[in-house]
């Protein structure tokens, strides 16, 4: 008998949450997919790209972050993140690699991308 009240407390929640989300917009949304992103973590590769020729790597990238103004708030042209510079381009984390912070501008050819491994 006392697993009913519990269960019934449960699925109010689970409709209140069902009902909040789908009031939210779909930048919202985004918004709080990306905070769990942020908080979990992610593991991502940036490829710099130059002539069709990868340049420059990244591995391990947390997030890949639109830069904004701090008094204005508005968005930057460049992003910027922290991941493991891939010296050689081998796509593996050798030794002495280390952990780098970057930026790109909007007008850099990149791909950004979940390390299928």
């Amino acid at each position: 008998m006392k697993q009913f009240p519990l269960r019934r407390a449960a699925l109010i929640g689970l409709i209140g949450a069902s009902a909040l989300l789908a009031s939210c917009t779909q930048e919202q949304q985004n918004q709080m997919k990306r905070s769990v992103q942020n908080w979990t973590g992610t593991d991502g590769i940036l490829e710099i790209y130059s002539g069709g020729t990868v340049v420059r790597r990244f591995l391990k990238i947390d997030k890949l972050s639109t830069a904004t103004g701090t008094s204005d708030g508005g968005f930057r042209q460049y992003r910027f993140g922290y991941g493991i510079y891939d010296a050689n381009n081998n796509g593996l984390v050798d030794p002495g690699e280390k952990r780098v912070y970057f930026e790109i501008s909007d007008f850099t050819q990149y791909i950004f991308y979940g390390n299928p491994n």
